[in-house]
C-alpha cells in the first residue's frame, strides 16, 4: 500500500454494524442522545477525557456532531457513534483519529455511556472499526493510546488483539493538570492479517 494522495475520493462505509450494534457517522440531530450519554457519565469521563470538563448544553454537542459530519466528508476526523441494535440507544463514541493518509495510520479512541460499561460494547465496536480500517481504508497501521492508570481502556486494547508497543513516561498532563505516562498499543496490517488467520505469502 501507498500514500493516500486523496483521502476525499475513497468510499470509506458511514454505517456498518456488529453483532449487537450499528456503528456510524454523526449526523444532524444526533446532538440529544450523544449530550444524554455524556451528561449521565460525566464522572466517570472527567479523568480521561479532556473535552470532559464540563456539562455540555444541547446546543454545543449538536454543533459538535454536525462539525463531526463535515470533517468526516473532508476525512480529517472519522468520529463513529455506537448504536445498540435492539432498541437503538446510544451506547457511547468511537472512531479513526490521528490519521496520517501518508502512511496510512490511525488511532482509534473510545469510550461507553456509564450504564453500559462492563458490558463487552467497546471492544465488540473496537473489533469492527479495526476492521474497517484495515479492510476498507487500506490502513498500515493502527495504535489505540491510553493512559496507564486507565485499566478498563487497557483491557479493551488487549481483547481486541493490540500488542503494548510502548509507555511514554510523563509525555503529558491529565484533566487535573498532573504528569500522566501513556500506553501504545499498536497493530500493523501484517499482524491484523495473522490475527485474523489469513495466510501470508512473502
Amino acid at each position: 500500500m501507498v500514500a493516500i494522495k486523496n483521502p476525499m475520493l475513497l468510499e470509506i462505509p458511514d454505517s456498518f454494524q456488529s453483532e449487537r450494534l450499528i456503528i456510524r457517522a454523526p449526523r444532524a440531530g444526533d446532538g440529544a442522545a450523544v449530550n444524554e450519554a455524556v451528561r449521565e457519565s460525566l464522572d466517570n469521563l472527567r479523568p480521561w477525557m479532556p473535552w470532559a470538563d464540563h456539562e455540555p448544553e444541547l446546543e454545543e454537542s449538536e454543533e459538535s456532531v454536525r462539525r463531526g459530519a463535515a470533517r468526516w466528508i473532508l476525512r480529517e476526523d472519522l468520529w463513529l457513534l455506537l448504536f445498540r441494535k435492539s432498541d437503538g440507544l446510544y451506547v457511547g463514541g468511537s472512531g479513526l483519529h490521528r490519521m496520517d493518509w501518508s502512511v496510512p495510520s490511525f488511532e482509534i479512541g473510545y469510550w461507553v455511556r456509564k450504564s453500559l460499561e462492563g458490558q463487552g460494547y467497546v471492544t465488540e465496536a473496537v473489533k469492527a472499526i479495526t476492521d474497517i480500517a484495515f479492510m476498507a481504508v487500506s490502513a498500515e497501521r493502527v495504535e489505540i493510546r491510553c493512559d496507564t492508570r486507565n485499566e478498563r481502556s487497557a483491557a479493551v486494547a488487549k481483547r481486541a488483539g493490540y500488542m503494548l508497543e510502548a509507555t511514554l513516561h510523563h509525555d503529558g498532563r491529565d484533566p487535573n493538570g498532573d504528569l500522566r505516562d501513556t500506553y501504545i498499543f499498536g497493530m500493523t496490517q501484517r499482524q491484523y492479517l495473522i490475527h485474523k488467520g489469513v495466510e501470508i505469502t512473502e
